[in-house]
């Protein structure tokens, strides 16, 4: 005979009270703004601000180090007559299309790597050739093959984003774990519908990762290319307004054309790349 356990009977516990500094927690307006990240980068950028303007007062020489409130009002001159607009206008569009082909072509190289074992050998041999090869060391060869036009920042451009990203695709690919991928064969999932709808969500932190290296990557690239190209064709971006202001000693041009670069990247970083993966990977719990 199989023996029946006898039901257990059932109770109510009533649960103590919260004490109160945990019953009345609230946050003053204060609290809740200071939780913003967007609110703490800031407060160190005026910090940054505050102390650079204290080194320039203590150097006492506006040739080497102008103040911060110098450089701002050369800024915004600068700003104002159109100038600095056209320089970071030239910049960003040879920018957005090298970084554009950059990303078409490291998908495409990582797809085939995680399709065929013949891509996957070509494109951990060309990372490991070209990976550590400085974007910037190309662009003599490549003002050679294109001469002194806009082909040739790209060609480098390409080069600096092309590499990392699909290095750093690759390796998410790998990561993903077996029970997705058997998942998506099971659901008859084959070639590119398999990569797009199980690899990539899976991999998609370290795609971003690879996103944020090759934009760093492109847009230093950029700038010193510029510092030799400007220098070359006489025209140029933001690195062309830096070389010629150093040429004529406007030191507080130069910060200025720095401060541009510097906070265009941090943009970039906060409004773009920081909200594709707030709405991504952070919403799906990938990462905190």
């Amino acid at each position: 005979m199989s023996y029946v356990h006898p039901a257990r009977p059932e109770f109510e516990r009533e649960l103590p009270p919260l004490p109160a500094q945990l019953a009345d927690i609230h946050l003053s307006l204060a609290q809740r703004i200071w939780q913003r990240d967007g609110v703490r980068q800031v407060v160190v950028l005026v910090l940054i601000a505050a102390a650079w303007e204290l080194a320039a007062r203590v150097a006492g020489n506006d040739l080497l180090l102008p103040g911060f409130l110098q450089a701002s009002h050369a800024w915004w001159d600068d700003l104002r007559n159109g100038e600095l607009v056209a320089r970071t206008a030239a910049s960003l569009s040879l920018l957005l299309q090298g970084y554009a082909l950059g990303v078409v072509l490291a998908l495409t190289l990582s797809a085939l790597a995680v399709a065929t074992r013949p891509g996957r050998d070509v494109l951990v041999t060309l990372t490991s050739l070209f990976n550590p090869l400085p974007a910037i060391a190309l662009l003599p060869l490549a003002l050679l093959w294109f001469g002194l036009g806009q082909g040739s920042l790209v060609f480098v451009l390409v080069h600096a984003v092309l590499w990392p990203l699909a290095l750093a695709t690759l390796s998410g690919f790998q990561g993903v774990p077996e029970t997705l991928r058997m998942a998506g064969r099971n659901y008859g999932l084959r070639g590119l519908r398999y990569v797009l709808q199980i690899l990539v969500p899976s991999a998609l932190p370290a795609i971003l990762s690879g996103l944020r290296i090759g934009w760093a990557f492109a847009w230093r690239t950029l700038i010193a290319a510029e510092l030799f190209f400007g220098a070359s064709s006489g025209q140029g971006g933001l690195g062309w307004y830096i070389f010629q202001s150093r040429n004529e000693l406007l030191t507080d041009r130069v910060f200025a054309g720095l401060a541009t670069v510097v906070l265009i990247g941090w943009l970039v970083e906060r409004f773009v790349f920081d909200t594709v993966e707030r709405l991504t990977v952070r919403r799906w719990g990938m990462q905190r």
